[in-house]
């Protein structure tokens, strides 16, 4: 007598090697270089969050839950009780604290949204400035980096000429790259062409438009 055993999908090799998988989680430790820069990203976030005054960190609070959606939903709800008695009739004897058109609600939004657009502009503020110190300290890397990889080729170069058992060869570029490259000259390149890119589309859109 022979039974039919209906096959599991869970049971097949492929699912149970891929669930095997997911519950492996990764505990080799991150590479000492990687270890650092995760250091340096902290500290420079610490020195800043430790500067910032008591005042701007209240402000930066009651600033962070103007973007969550319970603030959205407590506008509405707070638009709906403050609207539902002021349109109800009259034969009901609910008194109508500000009628038709809302003045008051009016005045209530108009300086809410001062205050939160306010608020809003510190904390940017405040981002803007890491933004532009992170961006700073970026470029000085990158120069930096630049700088080294040109004393580098430089340096190949030169070895490159003291071996003998190398053969001497002429590289227009390397010879190139064995000096930094100058920030103010890329930038007026950039200018120009970007100029010029302007110039022509400008004039291409007016010929269109006769």
């Amino acid at each position: 007598m022979q039974t039919n055993k209906k096959s599991n999908p869970s049971d097949s090799p492929q699912v149970s090697c891929q669930t095997h998988r997911q519950n492996i989680l990764p505990t080799a430790p991150l590479p000492e270089s990687i270890s650092k820069n995760i250091e340096t990203i902290i500290a420079l976030h610490r020195r800043h969050e430790k500067d910032i005054p008591q005042h701007q960190r209240v402000v930066e609070t009651v600033t962070a839950f103007f973007g969550r959606p319970t603030f959205l939903y407590s506008i509405l709800l707070g638009i709906i009780l403050w609207v539902t008695p002021n349109v109800l009739p009259r034969r009901l004897a609910i008194p109508r604290f500000d009628p038709l058109p809302f003045p008051w609600l009016q005045f209530s939004l108009t300086a809410g949204s001062l205050l939160v657009t306010t608020g809003v502009l510190i904390k940017q503020e405040r981002q803007e400035k890491l933004a532009e110190q992170r961006a700073q300290l970026s470029l000085q890397l990158n120069l930096l980096s630049e700088q080294k990889i040109a004393k580098l080729i430089s340096l190949v170069e030169e070895l490159r000429q003291d071996i003998p058992n190398v053969k001497n060869r002429s590289d227009p570029e390397a010879e190139m790259m064995k000096s930094p490259t100058d920030p103010h000259a890329i930038i007026d390149v950039l200018e120009e062409t970007l100029a010029t890119e302007l110039a022509s589309f400008s004039n291409e859109k007016t010929s269109i438009e006769e």
